[in-house]
């Protein structure tokens, strides 16, 4: 008896991979369930199996009273004691019960018993070792479809979801593809443990980057940031820490073998890697990338940040739908707002001829002067040009220069420097600051 019961176990803990204790408990359960329906169903009833011999024995336990009310789950004091003297009032007694003969239906129950705590067993396991790879990339296999979401195989028989938002756009597959999906989830249900898993994630991206390069997985080169709108792009910012690798370089590989190994999993997805600044007005420039910014103005505070660009890098800065500037925030963590030099230039003076009017309702003009300064014009012109009414570049380019001249210290000179300025800004222009030329 011995070694048919301790084979089928092993067998079984081989197979399931569940561990012989687990399922001695389980067969104990169960032929404690059997027991309940030889000896009575209201008994109190455990079994012990013995390794040495083989042997199932089964005791009632039962609690010793002064007075017995229910015998099927008490006994007297004295009772108890003759079974065994050491025993006091308030214990517990296990009392051998003589061997039966379980019959089939008992022994039905006891094969239930165990099936159902073998497979509670499997899904605890399942759920134990998937928990631990929770945030892991996996290799799955597409199994079949179940309405809009993707079920897979993720290895050892184990079935994982893939819901419709963390599929990747238009990505159509089939029976028998394979994936490398991202673990987001894995959570108890009544029908087992569930797996949720993604394609849509950033972390995924970054996963995939450190299995592809060294330089990673030797803790040389860091991925700071990752910021994706799934099948379509991402933005991927890196820190090397030896001066001597180029962290950009390490992540696109030779002849970039190891960026497009990525690309290729992600269905041709663009990635763009920056090199990682603690600066924020640098990082956000790179962020910005592919397009060439001009300067970036950085509100501290509020965490907000004011790019100016030249007007044909505008277009490219912002992107099809907004996608770079806000791929960039999403990078950077900064609220990224891109203006073309003509737009920072009209802003200013907007705002420069508000504060003018106000400062001058309040009797302060010769204050004001210092408002605002156009490019090369200096801030006394520009604050005069602003209370003549000339408060926008088109005013400005428009002007003739008989008018201008009239503006104290604006000479013939100076006055088509005004109208050139205005104009240049107007086309986005990006213009270096010169000297002041007020007359």
């Amino acid at each position: 008896m011995s070694s048919i019961v301790l084979e089928a176990l092993e067998a079984l803990e081989r197979s399931k991979r569940i561990d012989k204790k687990v399922l001695l408990e389980a067969l104990e359960a169960a032929m404690a369930s059997a027991g309940r329906k030889a000896y009575g169903a209201n008994l109190n009833i455990v079994v012990e199996f013995n390794e040495s011999n083989g042997e199932f024995k089964a005791f009632a336990v039962k609690k010793v009273v002064e007075t017995v009310t229910d015998p099927d789950l008490e006994i007297g004091v004295e009772e108890a004691q003759r079974k065994d003297p050491s025993v006091q009032a308030e214990q517990e007694l296990r009392i051998l019960l003589p061997k039966v003969d379980f019959g089939r239906i008992a022994a039905q129950t006891a094969k239930q018993v165990v099936l159902q705590r073998v497979r509670e067993a499997e899904r605890e396991k399942v759920f134990e070792d998937f928990k631990n790879r929770l945030n892991d990339v996996l290799t799955a296999e597409v199994l079949r479809m179940d309405g809009r979401s993707v079920i897979l195989d993720i290895g050892g028989g184990t079935e994982a979801v893939l819901p419709p938002k963390e599929q990747m756009f238009k990505e159509e597959v089939m029976p028998g593809d394979r994936l490398k999906v991202f673990v987001v989830d894995v959570r108890r249900t009544a029908r087992g443990p569930q797996v949720v898993v993604s394609r849509t994630h950033p972390a995924l991206v970054k996963k995939l980057f450190e299995a592809e390069v060294p330089e990673i997985q030797e803790g040389i080169v860091e991925i700071k940031a990752v910021a994706r709108e799934a099948g379509v792009r991402t933005k991927m910012a890196v820190q090397s820490y030896d001066e001597k690798v180029d962290p950009v370089g390490a992540c696109v590989g030779m002849k970039g073998i190891r960026v497009q190994t990525v690309v290729t999993e992600i269905l041709g997805e663009r990635v763009d890697i920056i090199p990682w600044s603690d600066e924020p007005a640098k990082l956000i420039s790179a962020a910005l990338s592919p397009a060439r910014v001009s300067r970036v103005l950085i509100e501290e505070a509020a965490k907000r940040s004011t790019v100016v660009v030249a007007e044909d890098q505008l277009s490219l800065a912002i992107g099809k739908k907004g996608q770079n500037v806000r791929l960039a925030a999403k990078l950077t963590g900064w609220k990224v707002d891109v203006k073309s030099e003509a737009q920072m230039a009209e802003e200013q003076l907007r705002e420069a001829s508000q504060e003018l009017a106000a400062q001058e309702a309040a009797g302060q003009a010769a204050e004001a002067e210092e408002v605002f300064e156009l490019p090369g014009i200096g801030a006394k012109l520009t604050a005069r040009l602003i209370e003549a009414g000339y408060d926008d570049l088109e005013k400005m380019a428009a002007a003739e220069t008989a008018d201008l001249v009239k503006i104290e210290g604006i000479g013939e000179k100076t006055a088509e420097r005004i109208r050139d300025v205005a104009a240049r800004l107007m086309r986005g222009e990006e213009i270096e600051e010169g000297g002041d030329t007020e007359a």
